[in-house]
């Protein structure tokens, strides 16, 4: 619990009177397809929850106009086409350029929520990520992507965020069954290996940077609904924009991700969604506050 506090002093300092718009950070997220539409639209608003002060969206056209309609907070700029493709990097990098500009030093991405598996996307992503330098949360379909160039993650300011299966991709080992100090030495070879860290979600999460390894109780088995990834993913980007070390990120987005599902179940159970998390998110953090 001393850790987590620890951390979380770090992000969440007493605001100067004097701040202004972008002190607290900007996060791209680029992600959405034709069919999964939503997934940009719970990280954006996990991240306002978390605390970034604002939030650009990247996505296919459909999935943009969804997003947009989510909450007139959401800045979502639409993409031509159902699917992202190489042909969207002028604009991305553009985006992204200009984002570095307007907040320097506060800038993160996330990417890959619901974004699909088509070739012309993962060598869209795959371009992306080599050409890039800021803090990345590399969530669901954009680690299939970086399964077929992994060297690309090395010494990079990324942090990956699978689940078992999408593990199994990114490293060939299986984790289903094992005991949780397996899991834990396979995790910490696997980011040491690949020189980046990994929160591999489960049951109980463990974050580790290949040196280091943490593991986070918070959660319930509520938190299967589809869409709490995508806010894990959010908050995960809001901490790494106010500057936290992907190591630390992954910790501390695990911990209020999974404290907000606890919360948040306790008065609706099996009715959870992931938008009933989002909107326990500021109690999370007002309980971690009192650690």
């Amino acid at each position: 619990m001393q850790k987590i506090y620890k951390i979380f002093k770090k992000v969440y300092k007493k605001r100067n009177p004097l701040s202004k718009k972008y002190d607290f950070g900007l996060l791209l997220i680029i992600g959405g397809s034709k069919f999964y539409s939503g997934s940009p639209a719970f990280s954006a608003m996990s991240a306002f929850r978390a605390g970034i002060d604002m939030v650009h969206i990247l996505a296919p056209k459909r999935a943009s106009d969804i997003c947009a309609s989510f909450s007139p907070n959401i800045a979502s700029l639409p993409l031509e086409g159902d699917f992202l493709n190489q042909n969207h990097l002028p604009l991305l990098f553009s985006m992204t350029q200009n984002a570095q500009k307007v907040a320097p030093g506060k800038v993160a991405v996330v990417i890959g929520g619901g974004v699909g598996r088509e070739k012309e996307t993962q060598r869209a992503i795959l371009d992306y990520l080599s050409q890039i330098s800021l803090p990345v949360v590399i969530d669901a379909d954009a680690i299939y992507a970086v399964c077929q160039k992994k060297e690309i993650l090395a010494q990079k300011n990324f942090l990956i965020t699978p689940h078992a299966f999408e593990f199994f991709a990114l490293t060939g080992k299986k984790v289903y069954n094992l005991s949780l100090k397996e899991k834990i030495a396979i995790v910490k070879k696997e980011a040491e290996k690949l020189k980046t860290t990994i929160l591999l979600k489960g049951d109980k999460d463990i974050i580790s940077d290949g040196e280091r390894v943490e593991i986070n109780k918070t959660g319930n088995a509520f938190l299967t609904v589809g869409g709490t990834g995508d806010t894990l993913a959010g908050i995960a980007g809001t901490l790494l924009a106010r500057g936290l070390c992907p190591f630390e990120a992954g910790l501390l987005s695990a911990y209020i991700n999974g404290l907000a599902g606890e919360i948040a179940s306790k008065k609706l159970g099996e009715s959870l969604t992931a938008t009933d998390l989002i909107e326990a998110i500021p109690l999370a953090l007002k309980k971690i506050k009192k650690l």
